[in-house]
């Protein structure tokens, strides 16, 4: 080792000593032992120690080694996908907690849009919901902190916090020529996967706002109560807005309605990812005619329901296209207590399409055109939504892409609905709630022409 190699080891911490001793090692190694690719790889782990030797040595104010090293890591993950991420200890236990189906903040799914924390959709119910925010909205700042290239933990630490303290978002919103300023008052956020009333003797609506743990039980709950007051002639199932959640919670559910067949399957690099999910024969049968409502707000779980019932001709798609985020996301723990949330694999439908950034397309388009915000119709035929495939560093969907004019050949039929104010109020509904919500009042009405679901019907258990 010659002297100057000594003396950088000298000025070396022990975390880049271990790097520069495994990289010198492998250079130790016989020639034809180490591939082109293992010696690209060690000469980056050279060129990263000598980075943070000199930060240390030189940075104008003492650096902390642990933050500068973590901040490293998540950098690494940024560069990967966007939902890839490093969870520090803390942010890894908070993670836990969310799972067990409560959290306390202010209720809204966030990912980043080239460096621009963007809402993806609001929980029902929640603080944010009853303020307004919406799906696409930009969250410029944080109680006045810019969020640009803000990771998602950190953006989410500062989102939540005690019950009853308040927390300001200035938002941006498409059409908006300045930022609004939000004030929201934090609350605990229990996740009632599960919401459910009757539309018309016959018509149950049952709402399925995220997946959790006991989403499909709670579910099951609902459409056996719904058939205590009468036999179901149709069900409409609400998935809008849904941002996902556990995946064998979607493939239970999914089971309910079909009697056989795959109803997701799971691609990934190694062999160990690569899995089939399969419907199990049931008792109970159900043949009533079925409408899922979709949107862009649609993610994930939701996505693997929709798309297993549009395969498997159990149900009609109706909304807009979904979300696309079709990719699995592993959260593997750490010695120190962190954890990694990498991505791993790509969902697929029954019919062997990848939803990754491409999305369920419903078999019927149908617009909810909001009230106050568009009632122009070039204004209408520009708002764009966020989806995954807007994301940066997005992962594609694994298969060859199509062309968008082949795409534009092959779109669904389109319902166009306006529910503007005083100029043209929709015709009242038996509920008051859908006078304003097109995509609700489609599906209703498709479920009473129960003719067009023919082969549907047939096909449930």
């Amino acid at each position: 080792m010659t002297e100057k190699k000594k003396t950088l080891l000298k000025r070396l911490s022990i975390p880049v000593v271990l790097v520069a001793i495994l990289f010198a090692l492998a250079l130790w190694e016989e020639p034809a032992r180490v591939s082109a690719k293992t010696q690209d790889a060690y000469k980056s782990l050279e060129t990263f120690s000598n980075v943070l030797s000199l930060v240390q040595e030189n940075y104008v104010e003492e650096i902390k080694l642990d933050e500068v090293i973590q901040g490293a890591i998540k950098g690494m993950l940024n560069t990967l996908d966007p939902h890839s991420s490093y969870m520090k200890p803390d942010e890894y236990k908070e993670l836990q907690v969310e799972t067990k189906g409560s959290f306390s903040g202010i209720g809204i799914e966030i990912s980043m849009r080239d460096g621009i924390l963007t809402v993806i959709s609001p929980i029902e119910g929640t603080p944010a919901y009853q303020k307004g925010l919406k799906a696409g909205d930009k969250i410029i700042k944080i109680d006045g902190e810019p969020t640009k290239d803000l990771s998602i933990n950190e953006a989410v630490k500062r989102l939540r916090g005690p019950k009853g303290s308040k927390v300001t978002v200035s938002i941006h919103r498409e059409g908006w020529g300045d930022l609004k300023d939000v004030t929201i008052i934090r609350d605990v956020i229990p996740i009632v996967s599960v919401k459910s009333k009757m539309l018309e003797p016959g018509f149950p609506y049952i709402r399925v706002v995220q997946f959790q743990a006991k989403t499909t039980r709670d579910f099951q709950k609902a459409l056996k109560d719904a058939a205590k007051e009468g036999a179901i002639k149709g069900l409409v199932i609400d998935l809008r807005n849904n941002p996902g959640g556990l995946l064998d919670q979607a493939v239970r559910m999914a089971d309910i309605f079909i009697d056989k067949g795959i109803i997701v399957s799971t691609r990934g690099r190694i062999k160990d990812q690569n899995m089939v999910f399969e419907a199990e024969a049931d008792a109970e049968t159900y043949k009533f005619p079925i409408v899922v409502l979709v949107n862009e707000g649609s993610a994930s779980a939701s996505e693997i329901v929709a798309g297993a019932l549009k395969d498997h001709k159990r149900a009609v798609i109706l909304g807009t296209q979904t979300f696309g985020k079709g990719s699995v996301q592993t959260i593997i723990p750490m010695n120190d207590g962190s954890g990694l949330r990498l991505t791993t694999a790509r969902y697929y439908t029954p019919s062997g399409e990848s939803i990754q950034a491409k999305g369920i397309t419903p078999d019927v388009v149908v617009h909810n055109r909001e009230v106050d915000e568009i009632d122009d119709e070039a204004v209408s035929q520009k708002r764009k939504f966020l989806r995954e495939k807007d994301l940066k560093h997005h992962i594609t969907n694994g298969q060859q892409e199509e062309k968008e004019e082949e795409v534009k050949k092959e779109e669904p039929a389109m319902v166009e609905s306006k529910t503007k104010g005083d100029k043209g109020k929709a015709k009242k509904q038996p509920q008051d709630e859908m006078k304003d919500d097109a995509q609700l009042q489609a599906a209703l009405t498709l479920l009473k022409g129960v003719n067009v679901f023919g082969p549907a019907g047939n096909k449930a258990k």
